[in-house]
């Protein structure tokens, strides 16, 4: 009975950890984005120049809009490199009229990829990396579209003094909350906006709140090439005084990693002890014709991939899911205190969705639509009711699918997952 008032005793410490992770990423939410300025900060006519490098392939969901979103920032001094392995590729396409419509704007097509590696971005990516003029590089996807003063912002923070950091450390790179903005109605797409827009952007802002190890997603980074050259994904501390350790370095060296966003801040933080910050503008994630098997793959691939890189964060992810975590609770509470779980159920379901929804509001800046409400629910519904069942699926295996390819992922090592 000892052993069981224990268990209940850590289940309940757990459950209040977790409320208390929540609402931090809640507040962080509405401190960040609800009063987020309107326009860019006044930006020098000497300010750095930037490097905007998009990854293209194929006609993503409102391609045309988001790639504009990069001819329209208000800041003085930036090209955009167009990077595609193909020269039949359709994006090209969109790019060229773009081109067209803002003459004024320096942008280039680079066509032809350069394998380092398994990775297919990396290798889209490598020739634009090396001919980019700016030493400032702003990696953004295809799918993703953001507000005229991002890089602006971006660029400030980047640059700032580090006394003015709360870690009193460098900014390596700043990096933007991904929204998703749902274009077809599709199950899979419903969850996905569920799932990103609520529980996924609470647990970002709150880990980065706290900011005790990396943890980015790669939809739109921005950090310096020069400190790219440094590192190699060993995640080996680089002191100052000493040659960096022998081997590739700057984004080649990231052509074997599945998640080589991920991998290159982890590389920033540990090898040169650089730290991260997160805008307050968001990155507008264009969800298209996602299919209920199109999401449980999206979700199973990054578990399985994610489980290689950091397992124990893996294993904890687990018993975050609201399911679980309820359950845990449910049990306790009845076993410490006789509330029946008929009781606390609704309580939990309802305060959780409830925060969800302050969530959503503060990053897109109004509550869900009402007409849309209803459906919004009921994928938050599935969503959390699968979550558990997709996360075990996950976890045994190792195979995922990516852009049409099969791969088998493994690891060299404990910090470095990579794949074939």
């Amino acid at each position: 009975m000892a052993v069981i008032a224990l268990l209940s005793v850590v289940g309940l410490t757990w459950y209040v950890i977790l409320w208390f992770v929540s609402l931090l990423g809640c507040r962080v939410a509405r401190i960040r984005y609800r009063s987020r300025p309107r326009s860019p900060p006044k930006v020098s006519p000497n300010a750095p120049g930037v490097s905007i490098l998009r990854p293209l392939k194929g006609l993503d969901t409102n391609l045309y809009k988001n790639l504009e979103s990069t001819f329209t920032q208000e800041y003085p001094n930036f090209e955009i490199l167009f990077s595609v392995a193909h020269h039949n590729d359709q994006a090209l396409t969109v790019v060229r009229e773009l081109t067209v419509k803002y003459p004024h704007v320096n942008a280039r097509i680079i066509i032809g990829e350069e394998v380092v590696g398994i990775n297919p971005k990396i290798n889209n990516l490598i020739r634009s990396y090396r001919e980019a003029a700016h030493d400032i590089l702003w990696v953004i996807d295809s799918n993703i579209s953001v507000s005229p003063g991002t890089l602006a912002r971006s660029v400030d923070i980047l640059c700032r003094d580090p006394s003015q950091n709360s870690s009193r450390k460098r900014i390596g790179l700043v990096h933007h909350v991904p929204f998703a903005l749902v274009y077809e109605n599709y199950l899979g797409a419903k969850m996905e906006e569920a799932f990103l827009n609520t529980i996924h952007a609470k647990m970002y802002l709150a880990i980065n709140c706290i900011a005790i190890e990396s943890c980015v997603i790669g939809k739109s980074n921005l950090y310096r090439r020069s400190d790219l050259e440094r590192v190699s994904g060993s995640l080996k501390p680089i002191k100052e005084d000493c040659e960096p350790f022998p081997g590739k370095r700057g984004l080649a060296a990231f052509g074997s990693f599945l998640v080589e966003d991920n991998m290159i801040a982890s590389a920033l933080w540990h090898e040169l002890d650089l730290r991260h910050d997160v805008s307050c503008d968001i990155a507008n994630n264009a969800i298209g014709k996602m299919t209920f098997a199109d999401y449980v793959w999206r979700r199973v691939r990054w578990i399985r991939v994610r489980k290689y890189m950091v397992l124990e964060a893996t294993i904890a992810e687990f018993f975050t899911q609201s399911f679980v975590a309820s359950l845990i609770a449910a049990v306790s509470l009845w076993y410490l205190f006789g509330i029946s779980p008929c009781l606390f159920f609704p309580i939990h379901f309802t305060t959780w969705l409830w925060v969800d929804f302050d969530v959503y509001e503060s990053l897109a800046g109004h509550s869900v639509p009402r007409e849309e409400q209803w459906l919004f629910v009921i994928a938050w519904f599935i969503r959390e009711l699968l979550a558990l069942p997709i996360f075990l699926f996950g976890t045994f295996g190792n195979e995922v699918i990516w852009r049409g390819k099969r791969y088998q992922v493994m690891t060299i090592d404990q910090s470095r997952a990579t794949a074939r």
